[in-house]
């Protein structure tokens, strides 16, 4: 099983950018699709953006779209999150997955990003 380790969250004021990064260890990166999910208080996990094994294939739920960018860097074993237009509603806990035929594999640990008004 792939070992994932989610850094980057902060306080941000609402305007602003953020960079999450995941970090995956223990299997092989390029085995993964991998996808960013947030989970505000109170509220169900909900998907955010996935990425194909080799990055050709992106995808992004309707809120995000046009303001997040999914990456990911194979040759570090590494996914991004590049953040921008920050806001408020945007305050979670964001977890990175890793999915294998379209099964979910491992999650990390998740990292707090809280957008002020």
């Amino acid at each position: 099983q792939v070992q994932l380790v989610e850094s980057g969250g902060g306080l941000v004021q609402a305007g602003g950018s953020l960079r999450l990064s995941c970090a995956a260890s223990g299997r092989t990166f390029t085995a993964y699709a991998m996808g960013w999910f947030r989970q505000a208080p109170g509220k169900e996990r909900e998907f955010v953006a996935a990425i194909s094994w080799s990055g050709d294939r992106t995808s992004y739920a309707t809120s995000v779209k046009g303001r997040f960018t999914i990456s990911r860097d194979n040759a570090k074993n590494t996914l991004y999150l590049q953040m921008n237009s920050l806001k408020p509603e945007d305050t979670a806990v964001y977890y990175c997955n890793a999915a294998r035929a379209g099964l979910s594999d491992a999650w990390g640990q998740g990292t707090q990003v809280t957008v002020s008004s």
